[in-house]
């Protein structure tokens, strides 16, 4: 006969009051979720959180072993969500020797040339992932990625801003049978989301009415389009072919992102692309586990990316199209 164990239990009634009286302090507007859950336990959740203590002492000695939910938009706060694997690792992630979320934006990081965001406050959750909290920019538009499914800056990598919450350090969670808190593990001050996270985060603006159509692009076989692509393709092959190691990835993709919006135009095919990236990126295959799948895979989304913004030419050059972290 099976038997059910039941939770470890721990004294919560004051340890739940001072995690949200603790998150109050800093500055997080804080309201009750259900016990042991991630689920609000109050409506209108966004509007309610709040940092009176008088208040958030009269929630808690109702509800004691409610645990606390932070508002992240009220507090300021975006949140990076870094899970751990649980079960098989799909490719290339497992390839690549990563197993958990952290590694995935230690990965992005590297690519661009930037530091990992490592030195914040930072929460272990029960099952092994990690909450990072950064401070949202002032009149940043930044997007929640949790919940939304495939829209996360990677595997196991989501965001928790606007219109999302952040379970506090001090609740807890049912692992097993038993109780495991949410445990600060860097109590440090809370870091200014770096610039690169800003910009991946971002989401684009809504284009702008037209008061008259966009010029059509000139024809194919135009002098001045030939001269323009052909050049196009020489400079793009010189940055991939003098790319250094951490920024080989973002550099093919910005390089097949730049061409594939003259393919958008038809002035230049998806396959001359691939052909003259892929024999300027030839040196780098097999360096730092850079290999042929990687930079077919990249310049191919790449092109997908600049072929949705087909190049207008005008007498100024067109700017680079402006990269979104995949």
């Amino acid at each position: 006969m099976t038997t059910t164990t039941a939770p470890t239990l721990v004294p919560a009634t004051t340890g739940q009051l001072a995690a949200a009286l603790d998150a109050a302090e800093r500055g997080w507007p804080v309201f009750p979720l259900a016990p042991r859950s991630k689920r609000p336990a109050i409506p209108d959740w966004q509007q309610r959180a709040t940092c009176d203590p008088d208040r958030i002492r009269r929630w808690w000695r109702r509800h004691p072993r409610h645990n606390v939910g932070i508002a992240c938009g009220p507090a300021g706060l975006l949140v990076l969500d870094l899970d751990a694997a649980h079960g098989p690792i799909p490719r290339p992630w497992g390839r690549r020797g990563i197993t958990h979320g952290r590694d995935v934006l230690a990965l992005l990081a590297q690519q661009t040339g930037e530091p990992d965001p490592v030195d914040t406050f930072t929460v272990a959750t029960p099952r092994g992932g990690e909450h990072r909290y950064f401070v949202r920019p002032p009149g940043s538009r930044l997007r929640s990625t949790v919940g939304a499914r495939g829209r996360g800056l990677g595997w196991h990598v989501d965001t928790r801003g606007p219109g999302a919450l952040v379970t506090a350090p001090g609740s807890v969670a049912v692992v097993h049978g038993v109780l495991v808190p949410y445990a600060i593990t860097w109590d440090l001050p809370v870091a200014v989301l770096p610039s690169w996270l800003v910009c991946a985060l971002t989401p684009p603006p809504a284009p702008l009415p037209a008061a008259h159509p966009p010029p059509p692009p000139l024809p194919a076989t135009s002098r001045r389009v030939a001269a323009y692509v052909q050049a196009a393709v020489a400079a793009e092959c010189r940055n991939v072919a003098t790319a250094t190691e951490g920024h080989r990835h973002i550099t093919v993709y910005a390089a097949a992102a730049a061409l594939g919006q003259l393919h958008g135009n038809g002035w230049i095919s998806a396959a001359a692309i691939t052909h003259h990236l892929t024999n300027a990126a030839h040196h780098h295959l097999g360096i730092a586990d850079f290999d042929a799948r990687e930079l077919a895979t990249t310049i191919r989304d790449g092109i997908a990316a600049g072929r949705e913004h087909p190049r207008i030419l005008t007498d100024r050059p067109a700017p680079r199209p402006r990269l979104a972290l995949r």
